[in-house]
């Protein structure tokens, strides 16, 4: 994994999962709403680079 994201990528994502982390033990419902909008932004913007790389060719 670190291979593909790089340092600085492995440690946004260790952040995030902290963050919800934090929320979810405080709150439990909104950690589980936070994380939904968090996987659907991820396939937005998969589906923006795919769109992007098939534009210049890939």
């Amino acid at each position: 994994m670190l291979d593909k994201l790089g340092l600085s990528g492995a440690l946004g994502a260790l952040l995030v999962v902290a963050g919800v982390a934090v929320v979810a033990w405080r709150a439990p419902v909104v950690a589980a709403g936070i994380v939904l909008v968090l996987l659907g932004l991820g396939l937005v913007v998969r589906r923006g680079v795919k769109s992007v790389m098939g534009m210049f060719g890939m």
